[in-house]
């Protein structure tokens, strides 16, 4: 389970980081970025409107796959143990402290005052 746990993590921080890029070089309001690559020229690679297109259905995909790792981390997350594991504390070691030497009771007397209660 924790192999499973850390290649999902994996895959998970791999989207986010492609999606900060992609969400970079996109042309548009505070996305300047790509500009500086020729993503707004109509000689690139995909065309005028091709490469707006290809990016956001690269990041919209690269969302989708973020959300489904968070979702399978939250899944495995809160998977209980199995019952053949026990619990965390059976694995410790109990230590109790000694028990102090007690001194030897007196009898029991009964109250100056007090009614004596029949026993059997």
């Amino acid at each position: 389970m924790n192999i499973i746990t850390t290649i999902i993590l994996a895959v998970q921080m791999l989207a986010a980081l492609g999606m900060i890029g992609l969400i970079l070089i996109q042309h548009g309001k505070g996305a300047d970025m790509g500009a500086a690559f020729g993503s707004g020229g109509s000689g690139s690679l995909f065309g005028a409107s091709g490469s707006a297109n290809f990016l956001s259905r690269t990041t919209a995909v690269l969302a989708a796959v973020f959300f489904v790792c968070t979702l399978a981390l939250a899944y495995f997350g809160n998977l209980r143990p199995a019952a053949s594991s026990g619990s965390v504390l059976e694995g410790a070691a109990v230590v109790t402290p000694a028990a102090p030497a007690a001194a030897p009771a007196a009898p029991a007397e009964p109250a100056k005052g007090a009614a004596a209660i029949p026993t059997k």
